[in-house]
């Protein structure tokens, strides 16, 4: 393949009490991306959206990530359209789509010489141009697909979890929480008995989605340590959560920094129904908002020639 097209798919991070360690990839929304390998050094970027994001390569998160890349291969170069299908700010691993596509991308148009470690180490580049800190919860399930355990990030340590089949509400307010103000309110250190609950509630989640046992995720999806920090961000989100718990949700919380709230559910008829939960809260408050009613993408991003 000498020119390609990538769908790169939205992500949730931190999983409520799995902040930083575990996330999982949505089937929808996707951004797309089309590249095609060059004989000039270096990386275009080209944007397809009326989001104006930095084109110069090292300012853009997709660049970043295949700046980190091409110095393992000299003497090549890529051409990048990007259309982003997933606003930035929004919650649900805009950046790292951006990143984990173009380095998938590109792994394609080089006939696939590096592993998916070694894109996962590539992408964080790009989330550092984006936050300022190298994590891998966004990508690393944007390029494994489902749902992902990052150990550790120095040395690169990740495991994919099988799950059982989920429905995904998200819902996102059209307000922007950017990624580094949502890292900076949180607080340096932690009491031990909220440490021991969280890391509880951690290993809970992942027992429940490797055992399939829905009950066991729902009673893991607790945070006390991020979440009531950054709750203070999202308007409505102590009413939206109380009110989808009510009627039958599995469980939820925010999606990376937020704004997005999202919600998990065994059906999707009540996925459908926290969707009108979600819509009517943030009618009656008067806040724009976006929803999306999906399922685990276990896939990842997903390359077509063209």
């Amino acid at each position: 393949m000498s020119s390609i097209k990538i769908y790169a798919p939205a992500t949730v991070a931190n999983v409520v009490c799995g902040f930083d360690i575990i996330g999982f990839a949505l089937q929808d929304p996707n951004d797309e991306m089309y590249m095609r390998l060059t004989d000039q050094p270096g990386v275009v970027i080209k944007s397809l959206d009326d989001y104006n994001l930095p084109t110069a390569p090292e300012k853009n998160v997709a660049g970043a990530a295949l700046l980190a890349l091409l110095e393992e291969v000299p003497g090549v170069g890529f051409e990048v359209e990007i259309r982003k299908n997933i606003k930035p700010g929004s919650g649900i691993g805009s950046s790292a789509a951006s990143a984990a596509g173009a380095v998938v991308g590109a792994n394609a148009l080089l006939n696939n010489r590096f592993n998916r470690d070694d894109l996962v180490r590539f992408a964080m580049f790009g989330e550092k141009v984006a936050s300022g800190v190298k994590h891998a919860d966004n990508i690393a399930p944007c390029i494994f697909g489902g749902f992902t355990l990052i150990r550790s990030i120095f040395p690169l340590d990740i495991i994919p979890l099988s799950a059982p089949p989920l429905h995904v509400t998200v819902v996102h307010p059209q307000i922007e929480v950017r990624t580094a103000d949502a890292r900076s309110i949180l607080k340096q250190k932690v009491l031990l008995k909220d440490a021991i609950r969280q890391w509880g509630n951690i290993g809970g989640l992942v027992a429940g989605l490797t055992k399939g046992d829905y009950g066991l995720i729902g009673r893991s999806l607790e945070d006390v340590i991020i979440e009531p920090v950054r709750s203070i961000l999202i308007p409505g989100f102590d009413e939206l959560k109380q009110s989808c718990m009510e009627a039958g949700a599995l469980g939820g919380g925010i999606s990376g920094s937020g704004p997005s709230v999202f919600m998990l559910s065994e059906s999707q008829a009540k996925a459908k129904e926290l969707e009108s939960i979600m819509s009517a809260l943030y009618t009656r408050i008067g806040i724009d908002f976006h929803t999306y009613v999906t399922t685990v993408n276990n896939g990842g991003c997903r390359v077509e020639a063209v």
